[in-house]
C-alpha cells in the first residue's frame, strides 16, 4: 500500500519524467503515460454495469471515484493539485447546499444516499482532473484516450443506427446486468443510437465532447487532412444519436473551430466574435417579439413539438425556482400541466429547481470561474494557446447544449471531469519558446548561426577603379 501511494504521489508531482521541461515548482513533468486513475475513470464511463449494493446503485465509474476520492481530497488540500481556486470552493458549496436541501426536504437517510452520490460524482470527478491533469502532456494524453473511446464506438453505433440492434449494450449485458434498452422513434429512417448509455442524448453528448479536443489537441502540428479525418470520426459518432442537444454541441464547436481556423492570423478574432454576437443579440431583442432563448430553442430543436416542450420546461421550471428559491423541491415532482412529462431537459435549470438558487448559482460560478480564468490567461506558449482554445470550445459546446438537455450519470461525470481538466492552464507557464512550439511552416531560418564566425569583410575598391 505504501508503495502504491508513493507511486500515485509521483504521478501527481510529475516526477521521473524527461528532463528539459518543468512545472511551476521546477520539477520535470513530461510524462509518457496517462495516470491510471484517469484511464480507469474514462473507460468506466462506457461500461454500463448496474451494481447494486443495498439501497445504492453503483457503477464502474462510481467505484473508481470511491477508491480515489479521499486521496484526491488529501492531495488537493496539501496543494499538490495547485492552489485552491474559486471554482473548487463553488463546487464544494454546491455539494454542501444540495446535501442540506436533501436533509431538510427528505431527511438524513436521503441526504446520505443522494447527497453522497452527488458529492462523489461532482468533487470526485473534478478533483481527479485537478490532481492528474496538470500539464499539456497529460491533457493531450487524456484527449487521445477520449478520441480512442469515441472512435471505437463508431462501428457499433453505425450498426445500431441501421439495424436497430444495440450490440454494445448486449455484449456488456451478457457479462453483467446493464442498462435496459430504450426505444425511441426513428429519425431520418435511422434508430437513435443509445450505445452503452441510458439514453441516446447521453451518447451524443459524450461523443461530441471530443470534437474540439481532437481537432486542436490531437491535431496540433498535424496536417489539415489528418486533423479533419480524426474530427469527422468523432462528429459522425455524435450525430448518430440524432438528438438536438448533441447536434447543438457539435455544431457550436464546428462553427467556433471554423472561425478560429479562418481568422487564425487575426489576434482580436474572439473579441470580434463576442462583439458581433452581442450586437446581434441586442438587435434581435429590439426587433423581434420573441426572446433570444425562445428563438434559439425553436431554431435548434429537432422538431416543433420538441421546441415548444423546451420552452414550457423553462417557463414552469423557472416558476418552480421562484416559488422555492432557498432549498428547492428536492426530488419531489414539479408543478406543470398534466400533458407535460416529468423530465427536465435543461441541465442548468435542474440544480436550482432541486436545491434552490444557491446551488444553481454555485454551478454557474464554478463554470465561469474556470472558463473566464482560462480565457483571460496570459503568457502561454503556442501549444498551450491551442490547448486553451480547444478547452474553451469544448466547454462552450457543453454550455450551449446544457440549455436543451440534461447531463446525468456518466455524462455529468465527464462534464465535471473535463471542466477540471482545464484548470492546469491557470497555473501554466511557457514550456518552450513560441518558435519551437509553432508549426514548421511558420518557422523562419535564422539570418546567422549563433557563435558562427562573421564573414570576413572584403576591401572596397575606390571609385574609378584601382
Amino acid at each position: 500500500m505504501q508503495g502504491a501511494k508513493q507511486g500515485l504521489q509521483l504521478e501527481i508531482r510529475h516526477e521521473g519524467a524527461s528532463a528539459g521541461r518543468r512545472d511551476n515548482a521546477g520539477q520535470s513533468f513530461a510524462r509518457k503515460r496517462l495516470a491510471i486513475p484517469v484511464v480507469l475513470l474514462l473507460l468506466g464511463l462506457i461500461i454500463p454495469f448496474v451494481i447494486t449494493v443495498g439501497p445504492l446503485r453503483l457503477s464502474v465509474y462510481r467505484l473508481v471515484l470511491i477508491v480515489f476520492f479521499l486521496p484526491c481530497v488529501v492531495w488537493w488540500i496539501r496543494g499538490m493539485a495547485g492552489r485552491i481556486r474559486l471554482a473548487d470552493l463553488a463546487l464544494l458549496f454546491l455539494c454542501f447546499w444540495s446535501t442540506l436541501s436533501f436533509t431538510v426536504i427528505h431527511g438524513p437517510g436521503m441526504s446520505l444516499e443522494a447527497g453522497g452520490i452527488l458529492t462523489l460524482e461532482t468533487m470526485g470527478a473534478y478533483l481527479m482532473a485537478r490532481c492528474f491533469i496538470r500539464d499539456a502532456e497529460s491533457f493531450r494524453l487524456m484527449a487521445r484516450l477520449l478520441f480512442v473511446i469515441v472512435g471505437a464506438m463508431l462501428p457499433f453505433a453505425a450498426y445500431e443506427a441501421v439495424t436497430g440492434q444495440n450490440i454494445m449494450r448486449e455484449i456488456f449485458d451478457a457479462i453483467y446486468p446493464s442498462y435496459r434498452d430504450v426505444f425511441k422513434d426513428p429519425r431520418w429512417g435511422l434508430r437513435r443510437v443509445q450505445g452503452p448509455f441510458e439514453h441516446p442524448i447521453l451518447f451524443g453528448v459524450f461523443a461530441s465532447s471530443a470534437i474540439a479536443l481532437t481537432y486542436l489537441v490531437l491535431g496540433y502540428r498535424k496536417s489539415f487532412m489528418k486533423r479533419l479525418l480524426m474530427t469527422l470520426v468523432v462528429g459522425a459518432t455524435s450525430l448518430l444519436s440524432l438528438s438536438s442537444g448533441p447536434l447543438i454541441a457539435a455544431g457550436a464547436q464546428a462553427v467556433l473551430l471554423g472561425w478560429n481556423g479562418i481568422l487564425h492570423r487575426v489576434t482580436s478574432r474572439w473579441k470580434i466574435l463576442a462583439a458581433s454576437a452581442l450586437a446581434m443579440g441586442l438587435l434581435v431583442e429590439m426587433a423581434s417579439s420573441r426572446s433570444i432563448p425562445r428563438i434559439l430553442i425553436s431554431l435548434f430543436a429537432f422538431n416543433t413539438s420538441t421546441a415548444w416542450n423546451r420552452l414550457r420546461i423553462w417557463d414552469y421550471g423557472s416558476a418552480s425556482v421562484l416559488k422555492h428559491p432557498f432549498l428547492g423541491i428536492g426530488l419531489n415532482d414539479w408543478e406543470r400541466p398534466a400533458y407535460m412529462v416529468s423530465s427536465v431537459d435543461m441541465f442548468w435549470l435542474v440544480p436550482a429547481m432541486r436545491h434552490g438558487l444557491p446551488s444553481g448559482l454555485a454551478l454557474q460560478l464554478a463554470f465561469f470561474a474556470v472558463f473566464l480564468g482560462v480565457l483571460l490567461k496570459k503568457g502561454l506558449d503556442a501549444q498551450q494557446q491551442q490547448y486553451r482554445i480547444a478547452f474553451l470550445i469544448c466547454m462552450m459546446g457543453f454550455y450551449m447544449s446544457g440549455w436543451t438537455v440534461h447531463f446525468w450519470n456518466a455524462t455529468y461525470v465527464l462534464f465535471i471531469f473535463l471542466l477540471g481538466s482545464g484548470v492546469w492552464l491557470l497555473d501554466a507557464r511557457p514550456e518552450s519558446d513560441d518558435a519551437a512550439a509553432a508549426p514548421q511552416t511558420l518557422r523562419r531560418k535564422p539570418l546567422y548561426r549563433r557563435n558562427a564566425p562573421l564573414p570576413r569583410r572584403q576591401p572596397v575598391a575606390p571609385p574609378g577603379g584601382p
